[in-house]
């Protein structure tokens, strides 16, 4: 529905956003709770954001090319072999 990619950097198993964020998505479109919602470091042709996407909006993206987030550096360390190696200080 959207046009950009992202490299998840965390996830809620279901949705723990505002009730304002949620209202503002057109109901039509708005996706379920009660699934998992990932924070994504995203980027389009026009710029790069912090998006937070449920389960079902999301697809896998086979291109193995890497994400020019200027926030990525933050949270990984490498990209190698179609993913990120994310930071020892972030895991859990």
């Amino acid at each position: 529905m959207f046009d950009f990619r992202g490299v998840v950097f965390d996830v809620d198993p279901i949705f723990a956003n505002s009730a304002e964020w949620y209202d503002a998505i057109p109901e039509n479109i708005r996706p379920r709770k009660d699934q998992p919602f990932y924070h994504l470091l995203a980027e389009n042709m026009e710029s790069s954001y912090v998006a937070y996407v449920s389960q079902q909006n999301l697809i896998a993206d086979d291109t193995d090319e890497p994400i020019d987030h200027p926030a990525i550096s933050d949270l990984f360390t490498e990209f190698a072999d179609g993913r990120y190696t994310l930071r020892r200080e972030h895991k859990h």
